[in-house]
């Protein structure tokens, strides 16, 4: 397992699946390990995932006491992936993020856009650049599972998570959303996802300040790299709206909606998310800028 130490002398761990050409890949949650990233469904065969343990999460070190929790707030954190591309000895990075690491990439995009050579979002949190997804984006993602045997019982859920009254068990039910299909492997996420998420770190992620969306969205807005922003037609965060929202604040952004997917696209459609995103940005190259998608495959334009 290599290491390399970030700016203020942190032990950060990476963990290099597959072969190819780098791609780096930062973690969602926030804050959990890059354990769960696994293959991406079988992107490794087309690249080098380089998945990155964020700061107090997987084989990572924590910040020193005097840096906790500030140190993990997420614009603290960009500083963390650049360390990385300059261990690696890249002159630009590939960079893919997932879910709440969505931020982390925005403001790494904003904050050193001529180090990024192409940006993959994948369901993601976008609060940096001020979208965001609103209860009742996650009322319409719901109600799309209305004949799924756990439906009352993970609506419930989520009442009680707007009353305040969340426990662990409300949330294991609430995130089986997540997921299009409630499988093996699906149960198997949810279930190692305490295990894997720093719950200190996670407070600290969105702390105040971390986020300016309107110097954030006037820097994407210039970003020579190509964008590929990948939502689940399932997915209440972000609805494919605000997926489509966002790629339109790039000058180079396409997006891609996997029909049969929710959260995690490469769980659910594993096949589609592969051929989506391993040919990114070559089929950007040629394809020129508009919305990406392959209907067979189980992606559309939206």
């Amino acid at each position: 397992m290599p290491t390399f130490s970030t700016y203020d002398g942190t032990e950060l761990a990476y963990h290099p699946v597959g072969e190819g050409k780098p791609l780096v890949c930062l973690p969602g949650g926030p804050m959990r390990a890059s354990e769960y990233l696994g293959d991406l469904g079988g992107l490794a065969a087309h690249r080098q995932l380089i998945r990155l343990d964020l700061r107090g999460t997987g084989d990572s070190a924590a910040p020193a006491a005097a840096a906790a929790p500030l140190g993990y707030r997420c614009d603290r954190q960009v500083d963390d992936v650049e360390a990385l591309r300059a261990h690696l000895g890249l002159a630009r990075l590939d960079l893919l993020a997932h879910s709440a690491a969505g931020e982390l990439a925005l403001l790494y995009a904003a904050r050193h856009p001529r180090r990024l050579a192409s940006l993959t979002l994948v369901t993601p949190s976008a609060t940096a650049a001020g979208i965001e997804a609103t209860t009742e984006d996650r009322r319409e993602a719901m109600a799309l599972r209305a004949g799924e045997p756990w439906y009352a019982a993970a609506t419930a859920a989520f009442e009680e998570v707007l009353a305040g009254r969340a426990t662990d068990e409300v949330w294991a039910t609430l995130k089986r959303f997540n997921h299009a299909r409630w499988d093996a492997a699906a149960q198997a996420m949810v279930a190692a996802s305490p295990r894997q998420i720093n719950q200190e770190a996670a407070a600290a992620f969105f702390g105040a300040g971390a986020f300016d969306p309107a110097a954030t969205r006037a820097a994407l807005a210039t970003l020579a790299a190509p964008v590929l922003v990948v939502a689940g037609a399932l997915d209440g965060g972000p609805r494919p709206a605000k997926a489509r929202a966002l790629a339109g604040l790039f000058g180079h952004g396409r997006l891609a909606v996997l029909e049969g997917a929710g959260h995690f696209p490469w769980l659910d459609e594993p096949g589609a998310f592969v051929r989506t995103v391993a040919g990114f940005p070559d089929s950007a190259t040629r394809g020129g800028d508009a919305e990406a998608g392959t209907a067979a495959g189980g992606a559309r334009p939206a």
